[in-house]
């Protein structure tokens, strides 16, 4: 099947490089381009695109009001062209909530020869749009579950492309068959990708502060992990931070992986907290399900629930296999609620799944579990 792409720039030179690399893959035809959303409007009336490759800030009207428009009347995978700016993280991060599917990131100099060593990134993120499924229902956000209640994404490089295929072995060593001593602390471990960040907020506005402590990886780059975990924190009763090395995992608080870190799940006495680090790319991401999972299977064990959702790919399968190994429960998200169905269909396919539940359910498994 072919990908019909249209590419929506105000840069020519990103639109013409963009058409050049696309052209010479069978499987993707550009069927157009245009310099802003009025264009694009009018070339999608005789036309509609499989894959949007839209540009954020452009004249007559901006990214986001486009893409709002596309979501409500008719939904189509959109992948975010973005800087790779503090204000680019934060207005990219609106995008995802309001239906994007990934992110490519570019720099503000040196364009054309980004995106000439960046094909393959390109290229990825364009046939994982065209598997996604959109148009599924948007989070809905109570003003009482705000910021005010309290005490106070996707993106493909040239590194994880090229890079070997390693496992969480590169990382730490495989949990072994020992038993874990109980604890009052609990754990609730999350692993997604592709549409994850739509899906995280359905889950974590739905929590009470009462909830187990949370660890988290999205597949996100750099600097767009903390105005993610800015945003999620705004919108939930719950505290949720980009996580810091040696930040506690404790009720009523979710630690979010940076974007380029490893994150891991340590236990002193009866505590848990975490280690943020560096490392080569597991399952080809960085940060890496499995390395979480993993770390949690060794550290909690039983203590532990573990949640893969949606995402393409098979980050987390092994991982979740061995939460489920040391006796912890796990849940795999339904294919019916996902975006991309890839991530818990391996873990469900390697055995390592007690429950496949829908999205709006994962949030009350884990509120009975810190009950």
């Amino acid at each position: 099947m072919t990908i019909k792409v249209l590419i929506v720039d105000d840069s020519s030179v990103v639109r013409q490089v963009m058409q050049d690399l696309l052209a010479k893959y069978k499987d993707i035809e550009v069927i157009g381009t245009a310099p802003d959303p009025i264009f694009a409007m009018a070339k999608m009336k005789t036309q509609w695109p499989d894959v949007i490759l839209l540009d954020i800030e452009m004249p007559r009207m901006d990214g986001i009001t486009f893409l709002k428009q596309i979501m409500s009347t008719r939904p189509t995978p959109v992948v975010i062209c973005s800087t790779l700016t503090e204000r680019g993280a934060d207005i990219t991060i609106e995008a995802l909530a309001a239906g994007a599917i990934s992110i490519i990131t570019k720099p503000t100099l040196g364009l054309r020869d980004f995106l000439q060593d960046s094909s393959n990134q390109l290229i990825s993120a364009i046939r994982e749009a065209g598997m996604a499924r959109v148009g599924l229902p948007r989070p809905s956000f109570n003003s009482n579950n705000s910021s005010q209640n309290k005490n106070n994404g996707n993106s493909l490089t040239n590194e994880r492309m090229n890079a070997p295929k390693l496992t969480a072995d590169a990382i730490m060593d495989a949990p072994g068959s020992g038993q874990h001593l109980p604890t009052t602390e609990k754990i609730i471990a999350l692993g997604t990708s592709t549409g994850g960040t739509q899906a995280l907020e359905v889950v974590l506005t739905a929590l009470p502060v009462t909830c187990p402590g949370i660890v988290i990886v999205q597949h996100m780059p750099e600097k767009f992990t903390q105005s993610f975990a800015n945003r999620l924190n705004s919108l939930c009763k719950i505290e949720v931070f980009e996580a810091k090395n040696n930040d506690r995992i404790v009720r009523g608080r979710a630690l979010i992986a940076p974007g380029g870190k490893h994150m891991l799940v340590k236990r002193s006495g009866a505590q848990y907290h975490v280690e943020v680090i560096d490392g080569p790319l597991v399952s080809r991401h960085r940060p890496s399900v499995d390395v979480l999972f993993r770390s949690v299977a060794k550290s909690a064990g039983k203590n532990a629930i573990g949640v893969i959702m949606t995402g393409m790919g098979d980050d987390g399968a092994r991982g979740l296999k061995e939460m489920y190994d040391t006796g912890a429960v796990t849940y795999a998200q339904d294919e019916a609620s996902c975006v991309v169905f890839g991530m818990p269909k391996e873990a469900i396919s390697l055995g390592g799944v007690n429950h496949i539940i829908t999205l709006d359910k994962i949030s009350q498994a884990i509120d009975q579990y810190g009950r």
